[in-house]
């Protein structure tokens, strides 16, 4: 049987950024979305909140969906979602209604995220896929990483609301691309709802899916926590102007895709699981310092932003050879173990950065979770070594090789 056209690279990277760019180039337009709207910074850091809370639930929707219906239908229908939601929001007149509108625009933009990933792991076996998937990350890297110098020179510009009209136009322009470019990859076999069922079940019950879940959702979105909480630390704490926020949030994506650059080297060489656990704990050392210097008085720019870079060169390394563990667990279900794995990220993402909202001191807050979710992420990689992986080959249908 011969082989579906493979997705283009760079289409998957356009539609997985999609979802997290409308997190990151909002950023640093808080503090004048909270001025325009007569919001509290706590109310602002809401809608990065709900908006992460929205891309973890939508992708326990997506995933099953997609693995029942095709990849090709269900993210068209949640690229709809994301750009009515991007021009509601234009017209906000108040920050509850901008916190609704995120959630929705989270629950469309969630898609991409889910079934992206769920493509590439349909036609690669498991170690091909992580490092497709470091290549694609490291593509998608670049996204975020301009995505707040973009978002501050739109704020800047033309007001908070033009960024919603970019990301209504990018929305309009992912449903064209979909559209004409996007093959259908799930397997030609079509799971009925009860197999679908049964295989979710013993996907969540599996210790060694649960633990490359929890650990890379601790490893990696614990981050957004330290995004969230930017501004405050960098304009509020320590003087510095707003249009620098998002060149330092630039550097510490570039400190991503310096990790993920090196993934996709290491990942054919090292053991995964190895790899995994001290990409890791580089982050957790560099979340140390961060408190060390939060706890002792001495914090500035460059005790700042220096742990923060090699923090993010762990996540980039330990990024995507966790989901590619992951979602290798049972092949069965690709896209609900993607969207459950993608759930797990983001809830993650969610609670870090309602946590670092608490208290009166951001920095301290936010280095105290960043330390947390390290150790948490320590706990359960070496939980899921302890449960081996079974050996399976993806669908026959999508091209991969059994």
């Amino acid at each position: 049987m011969s082989s579906p056209k493979q997705a283009p690279l760079w289409l998957l990277t356009l539609i997985t950024f999609s979802g997290t760019l409308a997190m990151h180039i909002f950023v640093p337009a808080l503090p004048q979305a909270a001025h325009d709207l007569g919001a509290s910074i706590g109310a602002m850091q809401m809608t990065m909140s709900v908006y992460i809370l929205g891309l973890a639930v939508g992708q326990l929707v997506y995933g099953p969906l997609s693995d029942r219906y095709g990849r090709r239908s269900m993210l068209s229908l949640g690229l709809v979602i994301y750009t009515v939601t991007g021009l509601w929001a234009i017209f906000a007149p108040d920050v509850h209604t901008l916190i609704v509108v995120r959630l929705l625009q989270a629950l469309g933009g969630c898609a991409g995220l889910v079934i992206g990933r769920a493509i590439v792991r349909d036609t690669a076996l498991a170690r091909e896929a992580a490092r497709r998937l470091a290549m694609m990350n490291l593509m998608v890297a670049l996204g975020p990483g301009t995505a707040p110098l973009i978002g501050g020179a739109l704020t800047t510009a033309f007001g908070w609301r033009s960024i919603f009209v970019l990301l209504a136009g990018l929305g309009v322009l992912n449903l064209l691309f979909t559209w004409k470019l996007l093959p259908e990859t799930k397997a030609a076999v079509t799971p009925d709802v009860r197999s679908l069922v049964r295989n979710y079940g013993l996907l969540v019950r599996s210790r060694a899916f649960l633990g490359y879940a929890l650990g890379g959702g601790c490893a990696s979105t614990s981050m957004y926590g330290f995004v969230a909480a930017s501004p405050f630390i960098f304009v509020h704490e320590l003087g510095r102007p707003e249009f620098e926020v998002g060149l330092y949030l630039a550097i510490l994506i570039c400190g991503i895709w310096i990790g993920t650059a090196a993934a996709t080297r290491l990942i054919p060489i090292v053991p995964t699981d190895r790899l995994i656990v001290c990409a890791n704990l580089v982050s957790v050392v560099a979340s140390l310092v961060f408190l060390g210097a939060a706890l002792t008085g001495h914090l500035s720019v460059p005790t700042v932003l220096g742990p923060m870079v090699f923090f993010a060169i762990g996540v980039g390394i330990a990024s995507p050879a966790s989901l590619g563990q992951a979602i290798s667990i049972n092949p069965n279900v690709i896209g609900s173990a993607s969207g459950l794995y993608g759930f797990s990220q983001m809830g993650v993402g969610a609670i870090c950065t309602a946590l670092t909202s608490l208290g009166s001191d951001p920095a301290r807050a936010t280095a105290l979770v960043l330390v947390g979710a390290g150790a948490i992420a320590q706990l359960s990689f070496w939980v899921a070594m302890r449960r081996p992986l079974p050996s399976a080959s993806p669908p026959s249908p999508t091209g991969a090789s059994r």
